[in-house]
């Protein structure tokens, strides 16, 4: 998925230019900056309904999601009216969009505000997917995703005009078969996504919406940071630095999505091993996952850094100016990331989320006003990379291991534990890929083959040996030789 990714976004950039690129980019970013109304609810409904499953009450998780998903319709209603207003006012008379361009760029808005509506209303039934660990359909459904998308791209290449709003189109046709596919497997497959109104509890609502109300802020301040950058490059910049940042930002997502997907397996066993009294099971599961999602993204990182300027050559040809640095800074600030993200889980499933709903949204406001005043004093746009860079070690390694803390039951001494094993990976699996760095051609197939092969053997080694106990690796090989056994005995049946 990350490599298809990475790939159909040079298609698209060849086929919609540079400018086109950064007005889909921009046009998205409104709607995504908007899409905080989905966070009112969508972190507390993964949660219950993971909840409510491992306890195996099936009428109460019934309840549960007829409940949350008549509020996510009603949440999807407000939604696109607030895009239908707010939206087409920016268009008008905020964005940085050429005057024949801006019809276009309008209808793509209607389009993006379609699937906007139909991602809110998803989100019970992707809950219900990961609360039953279905991770197979879950990745079926993501490689289809990944190709339909590079299908897409090569499409538009047959049309000689309006490239842009046939685009707009055709992905929005894909993002409706593939969430369509998902509603029906569910409805056939779990018999608690089968909506029913007359089951509508007004006390899980209040439970949820307890839950959900602190989360609201934190979703609000990710939309802010993560789009309401896009439109601030676009106040002061040209639409070509929107799409350097938004090719950034393609690199950052499919980095992540790597490790996400490994998360996306581990995050629902910490949760209910939670919901069944099981803390100790939970707290040891999410500290080995967090090192082990470090050593995951480390092995991207590190070669992405040092290769960054061929990669990009290669993925691209042209490459835009200041999206090397872009990308290289974003590979750092991805690394102090893991350890929110995956902290995250543990406040998640503790259901303690004020504290975070106030800390979080501060440092992101404070960060986008600082960059905001930087862009007014006529300031390079690399300011993003080191404000985005510096907030994500404050809320990794000082706002969610206070919160860990002083309300979830965890020790700041297991805590940096984990944070050394993981820093002691890195100081370790630098040297090898920096060394061979230094003395090949990185723009040759056999250099750059060599520094990656360094970076995954370095992190490899260094996480297997200084990343995990010799308890974990037996752990780790014993869920593997399982794995294995299973496979064997299928195959002996067959």
């Amino acid at each position: 998925m990350m490599l298809v990714a990475l790939y159909t976004s040079r298609v698209i950039l060849q086929s919609l230019g540079v400018q086109d690129y950064g007005i889909y980019q921009t046009v998205g970013g409104i709607v995504g900056l908007l899409s905080f109304v989905n966070s009112i609810l969508s972190s507390g409904t993964s949660r219950f309904l993971t909840f409510e499953f491992g306890k195996g009450i099936t009428e109460r998780l019934k309840a549960t999601f007829s409940t949350l998903l008549s509020v996510h319709i009603g949440i999807s209603i407000v939604f696109v009216i607030l895009a239908e207003i707010v939206g087409l006012w920016l268009i008008d008379n905020k964005l940085n969009i050429p005057v024949e361009q801006l019809l276009i760029a309008k209808i793509v808005f209607q389009f993006t505000i379609v699937t906007g509506f139909l991602s809110i209303t998803q989100v019970p039934y992707t809950a219900v997917i990961i609360a039953h660990e279905n991770m197979k359909i879950y990745a079926y459904m993501g490689l289809l995703e990944v190709f339909l998308k590079l299908g897409i791209a090569m499409a538009i290449d047959c049309f000689a005009e309006t490239r842009l709003l046939i685009y707009a189109a055709l992905l929005c046709g894909a993002q409706v078969s593939i969430l369509s596919f998902y509603r029906i497997y569910c409805i056939r497959n779990y018999q608690e996504s089968k909506f029913c109104r007359h089951l509508f509890d007004g006390q899980i609502l209040r439970e949820v919406g307890s839950f959900s109300v602190w989360s609201t802020f934190a979703g609000i301040s990710v939309a802010l940071l993560q789009y309401g950058t896009m439109l601030l490059l676009n106040m002061f910049f040209s639409p070509a630095l929107v799409a350097a940042r938004a090719l950034n930002d393609q690199v950052s997502n499919a980095v992540n999505q790597f490790v996400q997907n490994f998360r996306t397996a581990a995050n629902p066993q910490i949760v209910k091993r939670f919901a069944v009294g099981d803390y100790d099971g939970s707290r040891h599961l999410l500290l080995v996952s967090t090192r082990l999602s470090y050593c995951l993204m480390l092995m991207v990182a590190i070669p992405v850094i040092f290769l960054a300027s061929p990669l990009l050559h290669l993925w691209l040809v042209q490459v835009p100016e200041y999206l090397v640095a872009f990308v290289q800074w974003t590979m750092v600030q991805n690394l102090f990331s893991v350890f929110d993200a995956c902290f995250y889980t543990a406040i998640y499933a503790k259901g303690r989320l004020r504290e975070n709903a106030l800390l979080a949204p501060a440092i992101d406001v404070v960060i986008i006003l600082a960059v905001y005043v930087l862009f007014l004093q006529g300031y390079s746009p690399m300011v993003i990379c080191y404000a985005f860079v510096a907030m994500a070690f404050l809320e990794g390694l000082v706002e969610k291991p206070f919160i860990l803390c002083r309300y979830v039951g965890y020790s700041l001494k297991e805590i940096w534990y984990v944070v050394l094993r993981c820093m002691w990976v890195t100081i370790l699996s630098v040297p090898l890929p920096y060394l061979v760095w230094r003395e090949v051609d990185t723009f040759q197939p056999i250099g750059f083959t060599f520094v990656c092969l360094a970076a995954v053997v370095s992190v490899f080694i260094a996480g297997s040996f200084v990343g995990m106990t010799g308890y974990e690796r037996l752990e780790v090989w014993g869920l593997l030789q399982n794995k294995l056994n299973k496979k064997k005995n299928n195959r002996r049946q067959l």
